[in-house]
């Protein structure tokens, strides 16, 4: 019989974790002086209370770790039930939220999606705006372990060609999980305090630069504005590409180069290839703009470097207005959304990793219609690619797609207009953030979209954020079998 309990207790204890970080704009809602306190209070005590008493109750129940069936669960229910959770400040603050639209916000901010039903940000308390900030960067670091912890071991989308040798970078292996996962953090921990500096040195007050850092390392995307980073023009946005870049980098090789190691970090293949894809994107887009324009500012240079390098690590941050760049422009935004970052990073989408292994995989059969009776072995970073790799890697990729159609579909049929439900599809299921359309308000907010689009967005976001797979292995029959 599936035991259920070791997932309650870990769940359990997640949420009452999740719980205490609401002390934090608990405390900035009391030195606003806004009377705004009670809701983060209250909200608290309810998240820490009922995560409490769930892990109380399935305590002592994890002798040996957890089954395959217990990952997969606990991965999913855990992503599902932390934004229920974080949802209640939505629901009893100013923003009196419904519950479809407070979980909208709360999924967008843990799965770091960047999209939001929430307008008049400007005037909002900043608990709230912290709150987000916090979701967001919370989801990030959430990711990350998931992606170095959990996938390797369900084998969910080639993330088994990195457990093959122990995260090995160049023939040294790494130490245990929870090394991994402390030089993670740290990691992330740092480049959150060293972006808050830099956005404080360039003009920021101390909230707009906390929840603006908070948001950018986690390349999540919330802003403390309606005008998002159009409000902060100039070198606050240089900044923002240098960190949301560096989000979207492996963070087990920074890892290595904090360390002292560099070479694992400027030798990643990876790496390379997503830092010369962004340059290919940039030059694709200000080129255009110099064929139709003649000449090309500053300014205008500044807006599409931030908003291409915004949209490929699936930060989501806006400025400008993307639709009026041109055809070309826009459908290379699209391109570079459905890419994202690097495999370990904050980043968004299918990564750049199994990119590789199937263009790889493609060349290789190219040539061998030329050479049928060669014998050619697959191989990244000189490390042999089993068939089951690059058989889980094709499989998520037709996942994404049909789910980027059927969630296209199924949004058009509430009421969506063709660009809408493909924006709003496309931005769930690879949580970049912008969504396109009349019914989109001029700060991106989506609260004219009816609930059951939300809805379907909700699970968009959690599946995509997920890599599809792992939540689907849920629904299928012979995976629960002993």
């Amino acid at each position: 019989m599936f035991d259920m309990r070791p997932v309650g207790y870990l769940v359990g204890l997640m949420v009452m974790a999740m719980g205490l970080t609401m002390a934090l704009p608990l405390l900035v809602d009391i030195a606003e002086g806004r009377e705004h306190w009670p809701v983060f209070a209250e909200s608290l005590i309810i998240t820490c209370l009922i995560g409490g008493l769930v892990a109380l109750a399935c305590k002592n129940s994890i002798e040996e770790g957890l089954t395959i069936q217990q990952s997969f669960l606990l991965t999913t229910l855990v992503w599902a039930m932390l934004p229920l959770f974080g949802a209640i400040p939505f629901m009893l603050g100013e923003t009196r939220l419904g519950f479809v639209d407070a979980y909208f916000e709360s999924m967008s901010g843990l799965t770091t999606t960047g999209t939001t039903v929430l307008e008049g940000l400007d005037d909002l308390p900043k608990g709230i705006l912290l709150w987000r900030g916090i979701l967001q960067w919370l989801g990030g670091l959430g990711i990350v372990i998931v992606a170095l912890v959990f996938l390797p071991v369900m084998r969910v989308g080639g993330m088994q060609f990195f457990r093959s040798e122990g995260f090995d970078t160049f023939g040294k292996a790494l130490p245990r999980t929870i090394d991994i996962s402390k030089g993670v953090l740290n990691v992330y921990l740092g480049l959150t305090a060293i972006c808050t500096l830099f956005y404080l040195a360039l003009g920021m007050d101390a909230f707009e630069a906390t929840v603006h850092s908070l948001t950018t390392v986690s390349t999540g995307g919330f802003s403390t504005s309606d005008a998002s980073f159009a409000s902060f023009p100039g070198a606050p946005q240089y900044v923002a590409v240098v960190f949301m870049i560096l989000a979207s980098l492996p963070f087990v090789r920074m890892m290595q180069g904090v360390q002292g190691n560099i070479r694992p970090l400027l030798h990643d293949t990876q790496v390379r290839t997503y830092l010369r894809w962004i340059g290919y994107a940039v030059i694709l887009v200000v080129g255009y703009d110099l064929v139709e324009l003649g000449e090309l500012s500053e300014e205008r240079f500044r807006e599409r470097l931030f908003n291409v390098v915004s949209i490929f690590s699936g930060t989501g941050y806006g400025d400008g207005d993307l639709m009026g760049w041109g055809h070309m422009p826009f459908v290379v935004l699209i391109i570079v959304g459905a890419i994202g970052g690097c495999t370990g990073s904050t980043g968004c989408s299918i990564k750049i990793f199994r990119y590789q292994l199937m263009l790889n995989a493609l060349a290789q059969q190219t040539r061998r219609i030329f050479n049928p009776s060669s014998v050619m072995i697959l191989r990244h970073e000189g490390r042999r690619v089993e068939d089951e790799v690059l058989q889980s890697v094709m499989l998520l990729f037709t996942f994404y797609i049909l789910s980027l159609g059927f969630f296209s579909v199924a949004l058009e049929l509430t009421g969506l207009t063709l660009l809408e439900s493909v924006t709003a599809a496309w931005t769930s299921i690879f949580n970049i953030g912008p969504v396109f359309g009349e019914n989109v308000a001029a700060s991106g907010a989506l609260h004219g979209f009816p609930d059951e689009a939300k809805a379907l967005m909700i699970l968009a976001m959690l599946m995509g954020r997920l890599e599809i797979v792992a939540v689907i292995v849920l629904l299928l029959p012979a995976f629960w079998r002993p």
